[in-house]
């Protein structure tokens, strides 16, 4: 899997990019809800920048485990734990959890792989008292 520096617009597009994915697809409503909250803006990247991120995430996803999508989706704890780390500026870890709440919730549906992203990130960098989504909270 490529890297990125700590905390660039691409290691936090990355981690979007994976809140995004975490359910098996990328779907419409997502893809508006990443463009209607302004992340690329908010993350310091142009749309095009966002969408190779996010299309090098999908390649570096497919050549690491050879197995279905939904299952390429499923990261192990230490990949995740690894992407995590690529961000430890606080105020940009606290911007990026929002995004991903937000593209998570835009279906109205929070899938075990979202939940699992969210509650990675809310743990790895200590934001457990961030909003997350009550069904989330109920669980966690």
């Amino acid at each position: 899997m490529r890297s990125y520096p700590r905390n660039s617009p691409e290691a936090a597009a990355r981690i979007l990019s994976l809140a995004a994915l975490s359910d098996g697809h990328l779907s419409r409503i997502e893809i508006e809800t990443i463009a209607g909250t302004g992340a690329c803006e908010q993350l310091g990247l142009s749309r095009d920048r966002m969408q190779e991120v996010l299309h090098g995430f999908c390649e570096d996803l497919l050549e690491a485990e050879r197995m279905s999508w939904a299952e390429v989706c499923q990261l192990d704890p230490k990949t995740l734990g690894q992407l995590m780390a690529e961000v430890d500026d606080p105020a940009l870890r606290h911007k990026l959890l929002r995004l991903c709440v937000a593209v998570v919730e835009a279906d109205h549906m929070i899938t075990d792989g979202e939940a699992l992203v969210l509650l990675a990130a809310a743990e790895h960098w200590g934001l457990n008292e961030h909003r997350l989504p009550a069904e989330l909270e109920q669980t966690h």
